[in-house]
């Protein structure tokens, strides 16, 4: 994504959308500023490169994509006689822009590892906070609507909802860098789609079938992209590697580190933390995917032989073996693949669950309890898209759906009989 810049436009050549004009000075100084640049350096999809090698997208991208479309949402829903005066306007683009300021390293993978107990959302909030500071309040309305606290929650929903402007990002965007088509939704229709009744969004009736898509789009994408069984195994690899280091930096050993990383691996901060401490928020800007790679490139040649072993594996791509199914794992056979792995490698009864390990994951393409989907037609009546669509299998899709797997190295497999 290159930006051009000149006195009189900013523009973005974003290869999802094309150009995206920067109108308005305070959100150009916004991403000018180093908390927001820093999502350059974090991948979107952590990973999953290791899959799909196309997606080396950044969290920068993402946000940009997402302040496009909400610019358009708003007009379309301006064009259709609704008020939302300037000020709102900017401020909607400012809340969507900065939704994911606060994401650490590799975005999702490395959540309460680095830091425990407070989410990226948190995080996010303290860094709009801290930018409102540094541009004198002109960030208050924006946090407001983000925070659902203004009273126009439809604003809010553009921002946060089972069709907010980040998933219809996300979808088209990671479609496109990972080449699984079946991802890619119709953003543009859908958006055209989009109305407001009751202070709630909307989607008008003819927009039914761009929704149908959108929903088996989501699926589709959260079991061949995001919970892909190898994303998974090279995720919990890289946690495993950092659950390591911070073993060994609690003994007090000597251990390579960035100075960015170090601050979080020698001690282990919550929210309360960030909350009391204005300056943590300012070393945890400084983290990114860089300072997690270096030192596990360095990490390679530890003393450590645990460390060491993981770091080569995800380094080289050697990734652990992962078994999926729909029920839990007989204690017996783990038991069994513990022990010839104890075997193979040689290790201690506290070793070996660094490299065998069981973890579940749980979706659902639409969840009926949260904010709903919902459809206006031409008479008035509104009508949750599960009972509104004919060709969606409401109790299929909104199931929640609980898979388990089995992490244990390739050379350590054993029959299951």
């Amino acid at each position: 994504m290159n930006s051009i810049l000149s006195n009189k436009k900013k523009i973005f050549n974003d290869p999802v959308y094309g150009f995206i004009n920067i109108t308005d000075e305070i959100i150009f100084n916004i991403i000018e500023h180093p908390y927001f640049q820093r999502l350059r350096r974090i991948k979107q999809l952590g990973l999953s490169h290791l899959v799909y090698p196309g997606a080396l997208h950044t969290r920068f991208q993402h946000s940009i994509g997402t302040m496009y479309l909400m610019t358009r949402a708003i007009e379309v829903l301006r064009s259709k006689g609704h008020k939302i005066t300037s000020e709102e306007s900017l401020a909607s683009s400012i809340a969507i822009l900065l939704h994911d300021i606060g994401h650490g390293p590799f975005s999702h993978t490395l959540e309460n590892c680095i830091v425990f107990d407070i989410t990226h959302e948190d995080l996010s909030e303290l860094f709009m906070d801290k930018l409102n500071k540094i541009f004198k309040g002109k960030l208050s309305l924006a946090i407001s609507i983000f925070k659902n606290n203004y009273h126009k929650k439809f604003l809010h929903q553009l921002i946060s909802s089972q069709l907010d402007m980040d998933r219809l990002d996300y979808l088209r965007r990671d479609s496109f860098y990972t080449g699984i088509s079946e991802g890619l939704i119709g953003s543009d229709r859908i958006i055209k789609m989009l109305d407001i009744a009751d202070d709630n969004l909307v989607i008008e009736s003819k927009g039914i079938y761009s929704i149908e898509h959108f929903i088996i789009a989501r699926r589709f994408m959260y079991w061949q992209v995001y919970l892909h069984k190898t994303v998974l195994s090279a995720e919990f690899l890289l946690t495993k590697i950092l659950k390591r280091a911070k073993y060994i930096a609690e003994k007090k050993e000597t251990l390579f580190v960035t100075p960015a990383l170090k601050i979080f691996l020698y001690n282990k901060f919550n929210k309360n933390d960030f909350t009391n401490n204005e300056s943590l928020l300012d070393s945890f800007s400084q983290l990114d995917d860089f300072d997690i790679l270096t030192s596990i490139k360095i990490w390679i040649k530890h003393k450590d032989k645990i460390l060491s072993s993981l770091c080569k594996n995800l380094i080289n791509r050697n990734l652990f073996r992962v078994e999926m199914q729909n029920h839990p794992f007989e204690k017996k056979y783990v038991n069994k693949i513990k022990k010839h792995t104890q075997d193979i490698l040689k290790l201690n009864e506290q070793e070996i669950n660094y490299f065998v390990f069981l973890e579940k994951i749980t979706n659902n393409a639409y969840n009926t309890q949260s904010d709903k989907i919902n459809i206006l037609y031409k008479n008035g009546d509104i009508t949750d898209i599960a009972y509104a669509s004919d060709q969606l299998n409401v109790s299929v899709l909104s199931k929640i759906v609980t898979k388990y797997f089995l992490c244990y190295p390739k050379q350590c497999a054993v029959d299951n009989g």
